[in-house]
């Protein structure tokens, strides 16, 4: 049995794959059109114009669906491992909040343009960024309390370190962009696809994009740390009758149908 046939393993590995090749088509599309400058563009500017901005808000829509299943099992599995812990359980609510959030960022991000819909699309960026920096934070809280009668300190310090670069390039990216976009470097920088280095602005632009790039791939390398826990779970749907027919008649009871959700593992 191949890797990603065990458990659930192939969820976190089809998101960073899925969501990779969205930046990528994207981007070769936008460089092969001259809509931005082969250098550090942001990965939104990959998408604004037609026709990567169809691409790149379909593909993201499927990753976003992709990240809410992600999440949703990685929650499943702390509470079954921690029915009895308070704390824990806390955590774990928190956690499944925030990366909900999260996910809804990335649709926003996908579907609003920020030269079309600034303020939705920095909304979504927050929502995607900022949100999502905290769910790898709290879920490495998670990490921590639970090594090491749940999983070795190796899993631990993994994400830690990249919770650690996850928030210094948000804090690059928050504090360039922030004097980037101020209005000391004219109105119509929002509207901007095309950098040169003489441009006001030049190098807190290639910061910002740079730093944006950064957090991506820390968010990339997060999610495939899941991939080993996910060997280890799967789910299943319960279906429960009420009747033997769909008219409205009086329930009669029946046998209950169990059938595996995605995987058999166990």
């Amino acid at each position: 049995m191949w890797w990603f046939q065990q458990g659930l393993s192939f969820l976190p590995s089809a998101l960073v794959i899925w969501t990779a090749a969205a930046f990528i088509f994207s981007y070769i599309t936008a460089i092969t059109l001259h809509h931005v400058d082969p250098v550090l563009p942001y990965i939104s500017d990959t998408g604004t114009v037609a026709p990567e901005k169809c691409l790149f808000g379909a593909m993201l829509n499927i990753a976003a669906v992709l990240c809410i299943a992600t999440i949703y099992v990685r929650y499943k599995q702390v509470h079954a491992l921690n029915p009895e812990e308070n704390r824990i359980i806390r955590l774990n609510k928190a956690g499944l909040v925030l990366g909900l959030l999260s996910c809804l960022g990335l649709s926003l991000v996908a579907n609003f343009q920020k030269t079309t819909f600034f303020a939705v699309h920095v909304c979504g960026a927050v929502l995607t960024f900022g949100v999502g920096s905290l769910y790898m934070f709290v879920q490495t809280i998670l990490s921590y309390q639970m090594q090491p009668k749940i999983h070795g300190k190796q899993v631990f310090w993994i994400r830690l370190s990249l919770v650690i670069w996850c928030g210094v390039s948000a804090f690059s990216m928050l504090t360039c962009s922030s004097l980037l976009y101020n209005g000391s470097f004219g109105a119509d920088i929002v509207q901007k696809l095309h950098w040169n280095p003489e441009d006001k602005g030049y190098v807190l632009h290639m910061i910002t994009t740079a730093a944006e790039w950064s957090m991506s791939l820390s968010f990339f390398g997060f999610f495939l740390t899941y991939i080993r826990d996910f060997q280890k779970i799967s789910l299943r749907v319960e279906a429960t009758l009420h009747g033997l027919t769909l008219y409205d008649t009086a329930p009669c009871p029946v046998n209950n149908e169990r059938t595996w959700l995605l995987s058999r593992d166990v």
